[in-house]
This record gives structure tokens, sequence and C-alpha cells, in this order.
């Protein structure tokens, strides 16, 4: 129990690491200090090390910045930390400690610090007919010590940054807890069959949202194996591990599954590679958050966002839209993936910001606008959601108005009054 609550302080603290990187820094400082009073300090030449006073300059400076970098990194930490309490919840604080690329970043900078200060007090000046002494394998060492801090700190700071993304944060929690359920619960029971008929399906090995969808390697992996597949999750969506990532239409017995697995990217959150949704999703949320329930509302940049809404959904109102379905050069079905339609996309472009800007005059006049404007150039078949949608906003402008003339100001499009402006 003893051993299973220390294990646990350690695994939980932030200091480990970088203590075993400090103690990791003083040995490599005395083993390569022992290597050149073997070769009497001329193990490498001069011209490579510098003379004393060049070493001395030298490893003073990589000292003093390892211990900025290390101040640094730690102050970065700590402001995480905060940042983190107060965004997402005071009881992810502990996850954060733990982070292993942080710790590791700091020991780094540490163990060069600690190897400086040590190689350091070994440099001697020339005096009294005595030539000075140079321990040049310590000072290369020192050197790639540096070298090596600078690429950690590039990567650090990059890790951090996709470290501090909720979806990061919230896998984080997820990958964590799903290995505990696996020492708490180790039988993992009978697994459930999906239910698609007599078609075979072939599961997600793990979680994760649907960034990327590689066509022509399942349209080729389909064709070897003499069959069709039918993707499950659309662009975008979540999957969970073991749930249906395929249906297979045809023999499933020639297939090679983790080939075909291999063909869809799994990643934290969607991204737009392929994802014309998520693209959508990112200005809805932009205006969503302005408007939201906050004592500074800021329907400016709804606008902003709705601008480029209306700017995205009409260079497609007259494009066709893929049917999701994918040939091999025989002229065979081989990938049938589902996608989104015009009326999804408008649903998504418009519906949340409309509940939450139905009292913003600026907001209502805008999409107002930009609904007439696609309604005027979109194809006939696509014009109905359109108007569905302009009646939806009229009458969540008229209900969030009391008084009728405001309402109707809101709902108002001339060139000449530009209020938004």
């Amino acid at each position: 129990m003893r051993f299973s609550r220390l294990s646990t302080a350690i695994r939980q603290s932030l200091w480990f690491i970088p203590v075993m990187c400090v103690i990791f820094g003083a040995m490599l400082s005395f083993g390569t200090i022992a290597i050149d009073g073997f070769f009497d300090n001329g193990l490498l030449p001069e011209s490579l090390v510098g003379g004393p006073d060049a070493a001395i300059a030298i490893l003073s400076v990589i000292a003093g910045s390892m211990i900025s970098l290390t101040a640094l990194v730690l102050t970065i930490t700590m402001v995480v930390v905060q940042l983190a309490m107060g965004q997402f919840s005071p009881r992810i604080v502990q996850r954060i400690l733990r982070d292993k690329p942080s710790q590791l970043a700091i020991g780094l900078f540490v163990a060069t610090f600690v190897h400086a200060i040590l190689a350091l007090r070994e440099v001697t000046l020339a005096g009294d007919g005595e030539e000075g002494t140079v321990p040049g394998l310590a000072v290369v060492t020192a050197f790639i010590l540096v070298v090596i801090s600078i690429a950690v700190l590039v990567m650090y700071v990059h890790h951090l940054g996709q470290a501090l993304r909720v979806s990061a944060l919230i896998e984080l929690v997820g990958d964590d807890t799903r290995k505990l359920m696996d020492k708490v619960f180790p039988d993992k029971g009978d697994g459930a069959t999906p239910d698609h008929g007599s078609n075979p399906t072939i599961t997600s090995e793990k979680s994760g949202v649907v960034t990327m969808i590689g066509h022509r390697h399942l349209v080729e992996e389909a064709r070897r194996g003499g069959c069709a597949v039918e993707l499950v999750p659309e662009l975008g969506e979540f999957i969970p591990a073991g749930a249906p990532l395929m249906i297979v239409h045809g023999d499933a017995s020639r297939l090679d599954q983790q080939h075909l697995r291999d063909g869809i990217v799994l990643k934290f959150e969607p991204e737009l590679e392929q994802d014309v949704a998520y693209g959508l999703r990112l200005l809805v949320d932009i205006a969503e958050r302005s408007l939201s329930d906050s004592p500074f509302q800021d329907p400016t940049t709804a606008v902003q966002a709705i601008d480029r809404l209306h700017d995205c959904l009409r260079q497609l109102a007259r494009r066709p839209f893929p049917d999701g379905r994918y040939y091999d050069d025989e002229g065979d079905l081989r990938l049938i993936v589902p996608t989104m339609n015009w009326e999804g996309l408008v649903h998504l472009a418009f519906d949340e910001i409309r509940m939450a800007g139905a009292g913003s005059p600026q907001v209502t006049r805008r999409m107002r606008e930009a609904l007439l404007d696609l309604s005027r150039i979109a194809l006939p078949e696509r014009r109905a959601i359109l108007d569905a949608q302009l009646a939806q906003l009229t009458d969540a402008t008229s209900a969030a108005m009391d008084d009728k003339r405001d309402a109707e100001f809101a709902m108002r499009v001339d060139g000449g009054d530009r209020t938004r402006r």
C-alpha cells in the first residue's frame, strides 16, 4: 500500500522528472570532466572549443539562459493551469501538472544548467607560467545540450498550443478514464454485434472524429476485395471505439480490414482538410459566442461571421453536390460515403444564430439580407429551405421584441440605412 501511494504521488507530481534530470545533468558533467581529465584536457583541439576565456563566457551564457528558460516554462505552466481552471474545470489541474512534455522540458533545461555550472568550475585561466585548462568534451556537450534545448523549446510551445485545446483536454481525461475502466473492469464481456441485416461490419479500433477520408484508398481496397463498402459516420462525426465504421456489401472474407481502417483518419476534433461543414461551424460558433448572455455582447462580430457564412453559401448555391458514391475504373460502385446536402448546410449556418440573435436588429437585418440574396441566386429546388428560414427569422424577431415597430425595423432591409455599419 505504501508503495502504491508513493507511486501515485510520483506520477502526479511536477518535480520528479526534473529532479531526475538534475541528477542526470550532474552525472553527465562529472563523466565528461573525468574523460577530459583522463586525456589531460587534450581530447579535443582548442580550435574547436576555444580558450579558457571563451569557455568561461560560453558556459556562463548557457547557465544564465537555461535558468531563464526554466523560469519561463514554469511561468507558462502556471498560467496554463490558471486558464484551465477558469475556462474548463478546476479538476483538470491535476492532469495538466502530470503533463510529461512539460516536465521533460523543465528537466532538460535544469540539467543543461547543472552541467554548465559544474563544467564552468573546471575551467582555469592561464597565469604564473601555467597554461589554462578547458574541459573540451564538457564544453562540446554543453553546446549539444543547448541545441537540443532550443529544439525542445519550440516543440514545447507547439505542444502547449495543442494541449490547451478543449478537445485535447477532454481526450486527456477520457483516455485516462478508459484505461482505468480496463483496469477496474478487465472482463469486457460479449461484444454487441450491430444489426445491419445480413451485411458484415468493420468496427473502429479507436475513438475519434472522422477528419479525412481516403476515397481512392478505400475504392482500391474494395476493388481488391470484390465488394463495396459503406462508411457509417459522416465526415466530422465522432465515432466511439468498437462502433461500426463501415458496412460491407458483398463478401468480406477477402478484405483486409486494417487496410480499410487506414483509409479513415480519426483525430480529437474536426479539421478543415475536407470538412466544409466544420468551417461553417467555426463561423457559427464565433457568432453565437458574441451573442451569448455575457456582460458585453458583440453583435458586430456576429454580423461579420454572417457575412462570411453568406459568402460561403453563395458559392455553393448553384453548385452540384456529390452523392457520396465512388466508382472504380471499371465503373463498379465501391464506396458509399454519407454527405451533407444543401438543406443541412443552411440549417447549420443560420439556425443557431437565429435563436441567439433574434433580439439584435443588426443580426436580424443582416440575416434577412443574406437569405434574400441567396434565394435570388439559388437553384429553384433549393429555395424552399431559404423561404422557411426567412419565415422562422420573422417569427423569432417578432417574438423577441415587444414593440411591433422595433420588429419591423429589425427585419427591414434597404440600401440607404446601414445601421450595422
